[in-house]
């Protein structure tokens, strides 16, 4: 949840969405994502919409947090009105959600049951820090509803967490694999980066060994961004650390893609890898195939029917917006034709299933045909009227969509 909204016109007191957004709902998938925005130090990397105790200062904690985003679920359960939709996905991230009890984090999830209904089979993950939780901490978890679990690992090196100011030990993920295996999770996941200064190309392969070795269903692997204003980008910009190196990020997605490959994991999204299609996220994949979600919590992001919206981002005004009765919503905006096409290009073409050619203008195909030319898309699945993209064009896939998009 990035700490830097966008722009976009104002949002209604009341919350209440355009007739636009609701219409052919019904053949929409909806998900709802509930943020946490504690944690219980900063790592020096992130920008997510999170706070510390120290940041939060006086009239906001964690007790009474969920509370007041019961008031958001409510109020979005008003908003939708007729809308007879069961919910498909649930996903609690932050932050990190497993600050809070796990009698909080179940009545959230009850909450979403009760006034609308989770589907049959619906997946309901929960982000964690590995030194958040416990083996009780997870069978809680499992008992109140969750099914799915996703551990921020990062790497498996000592002096690489250090950099990125991670606060577990390199073994706790693997153990927290297994206490969540034992508590009856049976989709684990974790995430990865890649690019850290002081990271070498067999420290990378050690974190991804060391991944697989937890015996995990599921990886996500991102390159190191320098954010604006975050601790890390202050040590770059005063030369006490590299700025990661383009080409060297490369290199390690494709040792990444080697190794998970040769391991039975396939890539689904760009930076994500699963044993199976059935262990996929299924949440993330409603995000990037322009499915329905309500973003619940101070910085969450919406999206209804081409209409998009995000939240104040400070708990406390957050807090305040909803004890008025008024929507939490800073601003929104509705998206035309075109920018819903632009998103539905920027975002399927990540995926192995890639974009549909008959989605494509006349010009964006003759763009496409170049593409396939210079090998960034599969030829025989371009053959097949899909665009998907090769090795070597997931290396290269912001560069494709600007030639796409151009």
């Amino acid at each position: 949840m990035p700490s830097t909204l966008p722009d976009g016109g104002p949002a209604p007191p009341d919350g209440a969405l355009p007739d636009s957004a609701v219409r052919g709902a019904a053949a929409r998938p909806l998900g709802i994502y509930l943020h946490v925005p504690f944690c219980a130090t900063r790592c020096g990397y992130c920008d997510f919409n999170t706070y510390t105790a120290d940041e939060l200062g006086d009239g906001v904690n964690r007790a009474t947090y969920v509370d007041t985003a019961l008031k958001e679920l409510r109020l979005a359960r008003h908003i939708l009105g007729g809308d007879t939709r069961k919910v498909s996905t649930v996903f609690v991230g932050g932050g990190t959600p497993t600050l809070l009890p796990p009698p909080d984090l179940g009545r959230m999830l009850s909450a979403v049951d009760e006034m609308f209904g989770l589907e049959a089979g619906a997946e309901v993950t929960t982000e964690s820090n590995p030194e958040s939780v416990d083996a009780r901490t997870l069978r809680d978890l499992r008992e109140a509803g969750f099914n799915r679990i996703s551990f921020g690992m990062q790497s498996a090196k000592e002096h690489v967490l250090a950099v990125l100011d991670r606060q577990h030990t390199p073994g706790r993920v693997a153990q927290a694999v297994r206490e969540a295996r034992a508590a009856g999770f049976d989709n684990v996941s974790v995430d990865l980066i890649y690019g850290t200064p002081g990271e070498s190309d067999d420290d990378w392969r050690a974190s991804v060994d060391a991944a697989i070795e937890t015996g995990v269903d599921h990886v996500s692997a991102y390159s190191l961004i320098v954010e604006p204003g975050t601790r890390l980008a202050t040590r770059v910009n005063r030369g006490e650390l590299p700025r990661p190196d383009d080409d060297v990020l490369a290199d390690r997605y494709l040792i990444a893609d080697e190794i998970l490959a040769d391991a039975g994991f396939r890539w689904y999204e760009v930076s994500n890898w699963a044993r199976s299609p059935q262990q996929a996220c299924k949440h993330n994949l409603l995000y990037w195939t322009g499915g329905d979600w309500w973003g619940v919590g101070p910085g969450a992001h919406s999206h209804v029917g081409g209409v998009r919206w995000w939240n104040v981002k400070h708990p406390k005004a957050y807090a305040e917006r909803l004890a008025g009765k008024t929507s939490p919503a800073h601003a929104r905006e509705v998206l035309d034709d075109a920018a819903r096409h632009t998103e539905d290009v920027l975002l399927r073409i990540r995926l192995s299933e890639g974009l549909s050619l008959s989605a494509l203008s006349a010009v964006e195909r003759q763009a496409a045909e170049q593409a396939r030319a210079d090998g960034l898309f599969d030829k025989a699945m371009f053959d097949e009227g899909r665009a998907v993209l090769t090795l070597r064009g997931r290396l290269l896939a912001d560069a494709v969509v600007r030639a796409l998009l151009d």
